[in-house]
């Protein structure tokens, strides 16, 4: 495979990801803060969000406030931002016609229809109720996406470097909002319990979409140390940093055995699995959660050049 294509697979699906995931932050934060401010405290969820998207310093350049208005505005439609919603399925769709032919017809027709329903909602709609459909429309696009890469393609190198693109996306996403939020999991002395507690640990969970997942696995009140320990360690939830680093070493080993050879992304990737199977979420908190959380992100954002030297470049 040329490293052309690999490259706008791989990007592909990363941009799709990333749609999804701020769609999940902008829906979370409009249910926190739509709650009385008793129940969700005093600190400007607007501003955690743009922060949580990694695009702060650029959103702030452009705004004096963040708000409802100018947060949604810029994740979600703005032109100027890269990384808004409107310009991931822009820029996902132009990498899906540049590698039309190693696509499935399901594969293209999810992207490109997402595409042209785009333009339908315009600059931006004009109610929060049409913002809240928007976001779950954003959401069903890309799970129609993923499904129909999942379904459809070939196991071969093309869906091997779609689903490197998925996980290394997922994983940069989750350990931003644990990043961003970290302040809240921490261990604290007072009670804890009580309705700010909730509905915050509640949004974090619903930015991955792990609310449910919570409840199933430990059959217990939200407890920040367990979110945490969901969220990092527990690979049977897919958004976990253990689960996205266990299917990307699958998945980089598939494509060094297609290809005869080993390489660095293959040993960064099973360092990265290896030090998150012999962590435990007592040491973390002891160590730092904030500084594991850092340790992790420029982790993985040296597995993403790594793999753009090794394969993309």
């Amino acid at each position: 495979m040329l490293s052309r294509t690999a490259d706008n697979l791989y990007w592909l699906a990363r941009y799709v990801e990333r749609a999804e995931y701020l769609a999940r932050i902008l829906e979370a934060t409009q249910r926190l803060t739509a709650m009385p401010l008793a129940y969700v405290g005093e600190t400007n969820e607007w501003e955690s969000a743009v922060a949580t998207a990694g695009c702060a310093a650029a959103f702030f350049a452009t705004h004096d406030e963040a708000n409802e208005e100018t947060v949604t505005d810029f994740l979600a439609f703005s032109t100027e931002n890269p990384s808004s919603i409107r310009n991931c399925f822009e820029v996902a769709r132009a990498n899906a016609r540049a590698v039309r032919t190693a696509l499935t017809m399901e594969m293209w027709e999810a992207i490109n229809t997402a595409w042209l329903e785009l333009k339908r909602f315009g600059n931006q709609p004009a109610s929060r109720e049409e913002i809240a459909r928007f976001l779950r429309w954003v959401q069903e696009s890309s799970l129609r996406f993923d499904g129909s890469a999942y379904r459809t393609m070939l196991r071969n190198d093309a869906y091997w470097f779609s689903r490197v693109g998925v996980y290394m996306e997922r994983a940069d996403n989750t350990a931003r909002i644990l990043d961003v939020k970290y302040h809240l999991l921490l261990p604290a002395d007072e009670h804890v319990g009580g309705p700010l507690d909730y509905y915050q640990w509640a949004g974090i969970l619903r930015s991955v979409s792990a609310l449910t997942a919570y409840h199933w696995v430990y059959r217990e009140s939200l407890k920040p140390w367990l979110i945490a320990d969901l969220l990092i360690l527990n690979e049977q939830m897919p958004r976990s940093l253990a689960s996205c680093y266990e299917n990307l070493v699958q998945n980089l080993d598939r494509i060094a055995g297609n290809y005869g050879r080993q390489g660095p992304a293959q040993r960064q990737a099973r360092a990265i699995r290896g030090r998150l199977q012999n962590s435990r979420m007592e040491e973390i908190f002891q160590t730092g959660l904030h500084e594991f959380i850092g340790a992790f992100v420029d982790d993985n954002n040296r597995l993403g050049s790594a793999l753009t030297q090794q394969y993309l470049a």
